[in-house]
């Protein structure tokens, strides 16, 4: 079936196998490319072979539209008949066969990892969430499409502010299927407990006693698997454990400190493509190891690891970021770093709290360095995974803290 449209195409009418509808629908989107071309192509392969190929079951074809140019489709039908193939067994030979030549594309994998530390001395700013979120959005499976709220790289406040209530504002992506560690950096272990896990015994091992040159075997003996088929086993967690309160004192008296934490998880860094480290409410001796993790190290590209500044569309977040900024300038200067700021997060946003919020929001859309990277709403589905120790992708994949965590992970991926 045929109906005509605007320009050179016409839409078109037929069935096709669910699944195979689905692979169609993610390998093109992995590929950067519409529907339509794909199809177009694989009508074109299957009208030039010299054979007919063996049969696809089609007994549970379901409907499928899509535009191909004029004519074509006439053609198609014509060469079906002629070769004595149904029309819906052609159409799906011919999808079936673009798949075979365009399979899937590899993962494209960091030189060098990425360390990104997510940071804010102000508790209370959702630090913990939004390093979480990020995590879970990096390691999303790449054969799967997850909802990602269009980028419109926050170039005005109030249009942006529209799109984190907006639901429309959406696409089905695939996701960027990376390997990802979680580094509980916190002692008062928020992120292991929001992600279903224990945090670990004060008597045992631990990153603390690592980085104080304590450690009693291999850390990566310590890692968990944050387990969810829509992460398979890409996305894992270090757990945090109450020693962490005296890490400061302890780092005091160990040899360059401030690479403590870069020498614990160094070994590690391999298994992974991206590490991202929830850092404490703090400008201690920890913070300083963390920044120094961070730093740009040689040969490695501007911006594949850095800072990640978590606040909130209010005031005393904007007053704790001075003091943050501060210790940042300072290290890099004292300690002659490259230090990159990856952006800031807004988090917590709800334009219903009027003018406070919305003009604090204007306030960070008017920092251009760093830029805000990413606005995350504050609503109930964050709440509710904390609840239940569910990661939020996997509790609410749809929701709008979901789908503005996985744009966030695209800006600083």
């Amino acid at each position: 079936m045929t109906s005509p449209s605007p320009g050179d195409r016409e839409k078109v009418v037929s069935k096709l196998p669910a699944g195979l509808q689905q692979d169609l629908k993610i390998r093109t989107a992995q590929h950067g490319i519409d529907i339509q071309h794909a199809v177009e192509a694989g009508i074109k392969a299957w009208r030039g072979l010299g054979a007919n190929l063996s049969p696809i079951d089609t007994a549970r074809a379901k409907s499928f539209s899509t535009w191909l140019p004029e004519g074509h489709w006439e053609e198609f039908r014509a060469d079906c008949a002629a070769r004595g193939v149904s029309l819906v067994q052609g159409l799906t030979q011919s999808v079936q066969l673009w798949l075979d030549k365009n399979p899937a594309p590899d993962v494209q994998r960091p030189v060098i990892v990425r360390r990104i530390i997510v940071c804010n001395q102000k508790g209370g700013v959702g630090k913990t969430a939004v390093t979480a979120g990020a995590g879970e959005a990096l390691a999303e499976g790449a054969d799967q499409l997850h909802a990602v709220r269009v980028s419109k790289h926050f170039a005005n406040a109030r249009t942006e502010a529209d799109a984190v209530q907006d639901p429309l504002e959406y696409e089905d992506l695939p996701g960027l299927g990376l390997r990802v560690l979680l580094v509980d950096f916190d002692p008062q272990h928020h992120l292991t407990n929001q992600l279903g896990h224990e945090a670990l015994p004060i008597e045992g091992d631990s990153l603390t006693k690592h980085m104080a040159g304590e450690g009693k075997g291999e850390l990566r003996e310590l890692v968990v698997t944050v387990e969810d088929d829509r992460f398979g086993d890409r996305l894992h967690l270090l757990p945090a454990c109450t020693d962490a309160f005296l890490l400061d004192v302890k780092l005091s008296g160990v040899r360059a400190r401030e690479a403590a934490l870069e020498r614990a998880l160094m070994p590690l860094e391999d298994d992974y493509d991206v590490i991202l480290v929830d850092c404490p409410p703090s400008l201690g001796l920890s913070m300083d190891a963390a920044a120094y993790y961070g730093r740009r190290r040689p040969k490695e590209a501007p911006g594949n690891s850095g800072v990640l500044v978590v606040v909130q569309a209010e005031d005393s977040s904007a007053d704790a970021y001075g003091l943050l900024t501060s210790q940042i300038e300072d290290l890099r200067g004292d300690m002659d770093l490259d230090l990159d700021y990856l952006g800031l997060v807004v988090n917590h946003y709800d334009a219903r709290r009027g003018y406070i919020a919305t003009s604090s929001l204007e306030s960070w859309m008017e920092i251009k360095d760093p830029r805000v990277v990413g606005v995350i709403g504050d609503l109930k589905e964050q709440k509710e995974a904390v609840r239940v120790k569910r990661p939020l992708l996997a509790y609410a994949p749809r929701c709008d803290q979901s789908v503005a965590l996985r744009a966030l992970a695209r800006e600083i991926s």
